[in-house]
């Protein structure tokens, strides 16, 4: 169950599919839906523990003796769970299984749940154009942010801290996304229209996405909530260094030690980590080795393997009459 439309570019609609195709993989029968009526299944796994309540509830009420997986995003953890407890924290104590997306996910959810959570690190597939190390002579460096425009992602927190560098930076911040609504289109055009180191891609193929990676020689994740980012493990993947804001999803992802790090909504620091990864060869060579280091996390047979891990925990709970 994704609340995501077939054919839709978010992020929801794009792990349900990934995690079909594993569990087919592994020899299981998947249909993924968008509205769910009471249909008779063996588990039912939902993506997104508020906006799948009303499915989570049907299906609890419908077959209270089949295993049931909710898998936890950000807004879920960050926002809904506070914001819409009701609802929220029914699906996570309805759940014989949860998944959470990063590796802080059990420290920012009711302690009750905690033995019922399963961390998975979504996957990526390795690149086979890879990015270039950064060229002092060339033209541009470029850095890329990847995801739809919203207030969640921050999205435009790169281009307002390039406004910043001194007039000798070649840093260029390409944004790839579609704009959340006509709020964010504006703000996107008017950006481009102000910032001359500004440039809008609007939502883009996922072959694109992939060049535009290989093209760029940082990512800027500057999200101030996030259940666990796939564009960091396209990244990692990719080899491709990553600037992050210093929130619990990222650091559950890239770890306490790495070195990528600034103070969420902090521009003028996003700034200088950025100056500081244009000019000190070291210091970016460091947040490449960092990344390379961490890709083996986000492969498709350790994601796939947790599906399972996630699916035999909660059929394991059921048989036991926890359900």
């Amino acid at each position: 169950m994704t609340p995501a439309a077939p054919g839709s570019k978010a992020g929801n609609r794009a792990t349900a599919e990934r995690w079909q195709a594993l569990l087919e993989r592994s020899g299981h029968q998947v249909s993924v839906v968008t509205e769910y009526r009471g249909e008779p299944c063996e588990l039912f796994l939902a993506l997104h523990a508020w906006r799948s309540y009303d499915a989570v509830q049907l299906f609890r009420e419908t077959w209270p003796s089949k295993p049931l997986v909710v898998a936890l995003t950000g807004t879920d953890i960050y926002r809904h769970q506070y914001q819409y407890p009701e609802q929220t924290l029914y699906s996570m104590q309805a759940a014989d299984a949860l998944i959470g997306l990063h590796a802080q996910v059990g420290a920012d959810i009711p302690e009750s749940f905690r033995d019922k959570l399963v961390t998975l690190f979504q996957s990526a597939d390795k690149p086979t154009e890879m990015p270039g190390t950064s060229d002092p002579a060339a033209p541009d460096f470029n850095v890329c942010v990847i995801g739809h425009l919203r207030s969640e992602k921050d999205s435009l927190a790169a281009a307002k801290a390039a406004r910043a560098l001194p007039k000798t930076s070649r840093i260029r911040v390409l944004c790839a996304g579609k704009a959340h609504d006509a709020h964010w289109e504006r703000l996107a055009l008017q950006e481009v229209d102000e910032n001359p180191r500004f440039r809008w891609l609007g939502e883009l193929e996922k072959s694109d996405v992939v060049g535009l990676m290989a093209k760029s020689q940082l990512l800027v994740m500057s999200s101030v909530m996030e259940g666990g980012a796939n564009v960091i493990s396209e990244a990692c993947r990719a080899g491709l260094p990553i600037i992050a804001s210093n929130i619990s999803g990222n650091i559950g992802l890239l770890g306490r030690d790495y070195a990528g790090y600034y103070p969420v909504g902090n521009t003028s620091a996003l700034a200088a980590v950025l100056e500081r990864a244009e000019t000190n060869s070291k210091f970016l060579e460091q947040l490449r080795r960092q990344v390379g280091q961490l890709a083996g996390l986000f492969t498709p047979e350790k994601e796939q393997a947790s599906l399972e891990q996630a699916l035999a925990l909660a059929v394991q709970r059921c048989s036991g009459n926890q359900c």
